[in-house]
């Protein structure tokens, strides 16, 4: 009987060798920043109540109405796996007491799923690097958050053709008043409109501002903007906002387009765009959601937040070779294998990576260690000085303190 084994589910992925030194490299590299930034770390379910989500994201969005992952569980209680980290970082302000601490900076990062088609660097599960601070209604925490990002990117090494895109979606007042305008814009064509932007026409009409469809570009062109309503209070918020990042030597363009529909956003929208990862160019976006923690049944609490992709961010990093080993400790004689484990513990314990190698012909061991090319090579019961087989334990113990001086004098 031949068993078949069985595939990897469709918009998953296995990441291995120089994609997975990639990927470890932007973990690495938001970890150093957030700590930087005294972002403090949090570790988040990978499911939640299926309401945290549609109540956060608005149950006629695509993501609520198509792509999440739910199911109910033996109880009969709807769960489902987290598209994104912020509702559920909202769920845990109100529920595990954060209030305390606010305004509170939070960072995470892990894997989100998403039923959508798998493209170039989207999968179905997939992986995001996310920051918030949560508590904080001054301008300084968008800044800071922009800035934090911007320097991620560039600790990366990915920050050539990376542009951040900046807008204002302006305070509930402003966002009313735009949006009715719009609402009264796109009515007068709507019969031109895509199917998409008809159906949004009257709940999300900011919605069909970013639209892709091009019967809708010729309308978004000339629709209302938002700087033609924003209130005096709006506008110093985002001029607060610019200074900031202008300050901070932060390179922005304005996108007045961008948009947010969900109506808790407030003012900051943004996104770090580029043109190297075809269509879906977006490698980092977020805003401010003043209204999310109301949403879901707590006080009125301003916030701001983004996420990013890590899969993306590591397409755009590209292949990283394994980091060249310190040490390899060569066993040339079988009888010495116990000094050889010995010898590795050592040198691991005092911070040095290292490999052992016993197997195979004892003769082409350290030929072996040889090609791999490490910092320095440890050879025990062969033929050469370090050390020699007949000086016992002790011996060898001394010859390892001696390596450890040259190997981080090699390792530098």
């Amino acid at each position: 009987m031949t068993i078949q084994t069985p595939q990897a589910i469709r918009g998953t992925q296995d990441i291995f060798g120089p994609d997975a030194e990639a990927f470890g490299f932007v973990v690495e590299t938001f970890e150093r920043v957030r700590r930087l930034y005294r972002f403090r770390r949090v570790e988040m379910p990978v499911f939640e109540k299926t309401a945290v989500f549609s109540r956060s994201l608005g149950e006629t969005t695509d993501v609520v109405s198509k792509e999440m992952y739910s199911f109910d569980d033996r109880g009969g209680e709807s769960l489902t796996l987290r598209p994104e980290f912020t509702a559920g970082l909202a769920r845990a302000y109100l529920t595990d007491g954060w209030q305390q601490y606010a305004p509170v900076k939070l960072a995470t990062h892990g894997p989100v799923f998403r039923y959508e088609r798998p493209q170039k660097g989207r999968y179905r599960q997939f992986h995001q690097i996310d920051a918030e601070v949560i508590g904080a209604a001054e301008p300084q925490a968008d800044v800071e958050l922009l800035v934090m990002a911007d320097q991620i990117i560039k600790e990366l090494g990915i920050a050539e053709g990376v542009t951040l895109q900046l807008n204002t979606l302006g305070d509930a007042a402003s966002r009313e008043a735009w949006r009715h305008a719009l609402i009264g814009y796109f009515r007068d064509h709507a019969a031109s409109l895509s199917e998409d932007s008809q159906d949004r026409l009257e709940r999300n009409p900011l919605r069909i501002l970013d639209s892709k469809d091009p019967r809708d570009k010729p309308f978004t062109a000339d629709a209302p903007r938002i700087d033609d309503f924003l209130t005096a209070e709006a506008q110093d918020f985002f001029a607060k906002v610019t200074a900031g990042l202008d300050a901070a030597g932060v390179e922005w363009t304005r996108s007045p387009a961008l948009v947010r529909g969900l109506d808790y956003y407030r003012h900051t929208a943004f996104e770090f765009v580029t043109d190297r990862l075809g269509a879906q160019g977006t490698v980092l976006g977020g805003g401010r959601y003043d209204g999310l923690i109301e949403a879901l049944g707590g006080p009125h609490t301003p916030a701001v937040g983004w996420a990013a992709g890590i899969e993306r961010l590591a397409m755009l990093v590209g292949d990283r070779a394994e980091a060249k080993i310190d040490v390899i400790v060569v066993v040339e004689d079988d009888a010495f294998i116990a000094r050889g484990v010995a010898a590795i513990s050592e040198l691991r314990r005092n911070g040095l990576s290292a490999d052992l190698l016993a197997s195979g012909s004892p003769r082409k061991r350290f030929d072996k260690a040889s090609k791999a090319n490490p910092k320095a090579i440890l050879s025990i019961g062969g033929q050469g000085v370090w050390p020699a087989p007949a000086r016992g334990e002790e011996a060898i113990v001394n010859k390892v303190a001696d390596i450890l001086i040259s190997a981080k004098t090699l390792a530098g």
